[in-house]
């Protein structure tokens, strides 16, 4: 496994790298949901590369990048034992030298949900993912359906700007009681811990109003905020939503020719977890 760090000698292992080359973006502090990705994407292609690298302008100015879990040593091993071929580590001013100045700017798909709760979150996200995209030229580049909202703005930025990249989209993986794997799990204190559960267990109960004939939107997302007003330890429901898992618009009639899907973001005490579950 080769670990790179310059924009410039990654770019120049990918032009020699055996095709075709499957990318998995992350962020780091890896878990059982991102070797899921890792795992397809060896499977699928002759080389496969990641990338480790906590993006800062993804994140707002009071939210959690400085304490965000960084895990490297652990992470490369994970990586090497899953047959990684390629692993990029840049610094930031790698990625943004002096100087840098040009956004890629997400329209509609952005606008609601995630991009409404965290202004500029979308931007930092899909220039960072354009340039992965730029640097490592892959046929194939692999997402978790926990970013549902993300992995749309991926996919709109790699339409429309015509990057050529097969998006290929894997299921959430879950702890045994329903909550999502993520990064930040390890901020749940255990009395929160015992509580997150609540916010799957909500997903499924909207899911389960509309499998049993429900088609009013409003009254899906109340199934969901049922569960979760409930639960003393859930400081604020930032939203749930059903929306078309396409564009990310809302709807107010749940549609049978719609894939749509729920979200909700969630606050216990400082950590924020968001879930959905695709309806369909």
């Amino acid at each position: 496994m080769r670990v790179v760090e310059t924009c410039a000698e990654m770019m120049a292992a990918c032009r020699q790298a055996a095709r075709p080359l499957g990318l998995v973006p992350t962020m780091g502090a890896l878990h059982e949901g991102h070797l899921s990705l890792t795992r397809q994407a060896r499977a699928d292609n002759v080389t496969m590369a990641a990338s480790i690298f906590v993006n800062p302008t993804q994140f707002g100015p009071n939210e959690d990048f400085a304490r965000y879990p960084r895990s490297l040593e652990r992470d490369l091993e994970l990586l090497e034992t899953e047959g990684t071929d390629l692993v990029f580590v840049p610094p930031p001013d790698e990625v943004y030298p002096e100087g840098f100045d040009t956004w890629i700017e997400p329209g509609a798909v952005a606008e609601g949900m995630e991009g409404a709760a965290r202004p500029g979150h979308f931007r930092g996200v899909a220039t960072v993912v354009a340039k992965l995209f730029t640097i490592t030229r892959p046929e194939l580049a692999y997402f978790g359906q926990k970013d549902g909202q993300q992995v749309a703005v991926i996919r709109k930025m790699n339409h429309d700007l015509n990057l050529g990249v097969e998006i290929v989209t894997m299921p959430t993986i879950r702890e045994p009681d329903g909550l999502a794997l993520s990064s930040r799990n390890a901020y749940l204190t255990p009395e929160q811990r015992e509580a997150a559960p609540a916010v799957y267990r909500a997903l499924c109960a909207a899911e389960d109003v509309w499998r049993r004939g429900e088609r009013d939107a409003a009254r899906v997302q109340r199934a969901a905020y049922n569960i979760l007003e409930r639960e003393t330890l859930v400081d604020a429901v930032d939203y749930v939503s059903v929306v078309d898992a396409d564009s990310m618009r809302p709807v107010e009639t749940v549609q049978n020719d719609l894939e749509l899907m729920i979200a909700t973001a969630v606050r216990l005490g400082s950590v924020r977890l968001i879930d959905n579950v695709v309806l369909g």
